[in-house]
């Protein structure tokens, strides 16, 4: 699902930074927020299994649970503001 998401987002001129290191998310979320990405998406086994994926913007305390059927339109809306 990652992959397909970077695809279509790419498609929209959205810029993409996939991050399959094997790193602990936790290191991956820091260096994010160095990095100073305004949005991050995490696809994880949890998440699908529930249907969903964590969209969170890097102004928020805390990121929200998406229906991966909205998840596409929901991200191009935060990265349009």
């Amino acid at each position: 699902m990652a992959e397909e998401l970077t695809k279509k987002l790419e498609a929209r001129g959205i810029d993409v930074l996939l991050d399959d290191r094997d790193e602990r998310p936790g290191i991956k979320f820091k260096d994010a927020d160095l990095i100073g990405f305004p949005v991050r998406v995490v696809i994880s086994e949890r998440s699908l299994a529930q249907g969903k994926v964590e969209v969170k913007l890097r102004t928020e305390p805390k990121p929200q649970l998406i229906d991966t059927a909205l998840a596409f339109e929901h991200i191009i809306r935060l990265c349009k503001k």
